[in-house]
C-alpha cells in the first residue's frame, strides 16, 4: 500500500514538472511582449529594455524556468503583471468559487445519474430506461455553451425566477451547476446503467439470490460496489478538471473562477499569474488522481490482492 502511493506520487511530480515545462515555453512563445504590455503607450526601447531587465525576460528561457521553480517550491509563486499582487494571493482569490461551483456541479450530477443508472441496469427496457437513455443521449449531445445560453433565456429573461449573472447568492449558483453538471450527470447515468446490466447478469449473483437473499439487498450491497469502480474514477477525473476551472460555464455565468481568471491573464499577457495558476491547478489535478487510486483499494479489496502478487512475482525474480 505504502510502495504504491511512494510510487504514484513520484509519478504526480514528473507530471507536475511536466505541465509546468510545457505551459511556461508554450505562454513565453505566445506572441506579445509583458514589458510593453506595462508601460504607457510610446515608452521608448531604452524603458521597455530596462523592464525586461528588471523582470528577468532577458535571460535564456532555461534560465527564466529554473529560476521560476525554484521559488515556486519555495511557496514564491511571482507578481501578477496586471494587479501588481501576488500570484498566489489572487488564486486563492478565485479558488473558492471555482471549488463551490465544482461541488455542486456535482452534487447534480450525482444526484441525478446515480440513481437514475441503477432503476435503468435493473429495470432494462421499461419506460424509465427509455426515459433515462434519451436523457444521457441529450445530455451528452448538448453544447454547455447552448445550455447555458438556453437556461438564461428561459429561467432568466422569460421567467425571471433565477439571476443571470454574477456570485452574490446561491440562485446564481444554480444554473452554473445545472450547465456544468447535465454532461456528467448524462456520462454517468449509461455507466451507471450498463454496469448495473453487466454485473446483475454474473454468476455470483445469481448465486447470491439462489441462497434467498432479497433482491434490494442483492443490488445495493453487492452489485452496486462494483459498479461504482468506474463511476469513481469519472467523478475523480471530472472533479480534478472542473477544479482546472470550467472556462465555458464561467465565463458564461460571469461567473469569478480560475477558469475566468486564466482567460482574462492570457489576453493581458499576464504570463506569470497565468503560469502560476496552471501549475497549481495541475497539482490539484494529479493529487485527486492519487485521491482516487487510493480509494480504489478501499472500494475494491482485490486491488490490493493484485498489487500484492506484482510484488511477489518481482521479488522472486530478483531472488532467481
Amino acid at each position: 500500500m505504502f510502495s504504491f502511493i511512494a510510487k504514484r506520487l513520484a509519478y504526480c511530480i514528473l507530471v507536475v514538472i511536466g505541465v509546468s515545462l510545457i505551459s511556461f515555453f508554450i505562454l513565453h512563445l505566445a506572441p506579445g511582449d509583458p514589458a510593453r504590455l506595462m508601460l504607457p503607450d510610446g515608452s521608448s526601447d531604452a524603458d521597455i529594455q530596462a523592464m525586461r531587465v528588471e523582470l528577468g525576460l532577458d535571460r535564456p528561457l532555461i534560465t527564466q524556468y529554473l529560476s521560476y521553480m525554484e521559488r515556486a517550491v519555495q511557496g514564491d509563486f511571482g507578481e501578477s503583471i496586471f494587479y501588481k499582487q501576488s500570484n498566489i494571493t489572487i488564486i486563492f482569490e478565485a479558488l473558492p468559487a471555482t471549488i463551490i461551483l465544482t461541488f455542486a456541479a456535482m452534487f447534480v450530477a450525482l444526484l441525478i445519474s446515480i440513481p437514475l443508472g441503477i432503476i435503468s441496469g435493473v429495470r432494462r427496457g421499461s419506460l424509465i430506461d427509455v426515459g433515462s437513455m434519451f436523457f444521457a443521449l441529450l445530455g451528452q449531445s448538448m453544447s454547455p455553451v447552448w445550455l447555458g445560453i438556453m437556461l438564461i433565456y428561459i429561467l432568466s429573461v422569460s421567467l425571471r425566477l433565477l439571476p443571470p449573472f454574477g456570485s452574490d447568492s446561491i440562485a446564481n449558483l444554480v444554473m452554473p451547476a445545472i450547465t456544468l453538471g447535465t454532461p456528467l450527470a448524462a456520462l454517468i447515468t449509461r455507466m451507471t446503467r450498463a454496469g448495473m446490466i453487466d454485473v446483475l447478469n454474473e454468476d455470483y449473483i445469481t448465486a447470491t439470490l439462489a441462497k434467498g437473499i432479497p433482491w434490494k439487498k442483492v443490488v445495493n450491497k453487492y452489485a452496486l460496489k462494483n459498479v461504482l469502480i468506474p463511476v469513481v474514477t469519472i467523478v475523480g477525473l471530472q472533479v480534478g478538471t472542473f477544479l482546472g476551472g470550467a472556462i465555458v460555464t464561467e465565463q458564461i455565468f460571469s461567473w469569478p473562477g480560475v477558469g475566468r481568471l486564466i482567460v482574462s491573464s492570457i489576453f493581458r499577457r499576464d504570463f506569470p499569474l497565468v503560469q502560476s495558476a496552471m501549475l497549481i491547478v495541475s497539482s490539484m489535478f494529479v493529487f485527486i488522481n492519487l485521491l482516487v487510486d487510493i480509494i480504489y483499494t478501499f472500494i475494491d479489496p482485490r486491488m490490493n490482492i493484485v498489487r500484492e502478487k506484482a510484488t511477489t512475482r518481482k521479488t522472486k525474480r530478483v531472488q532467481v
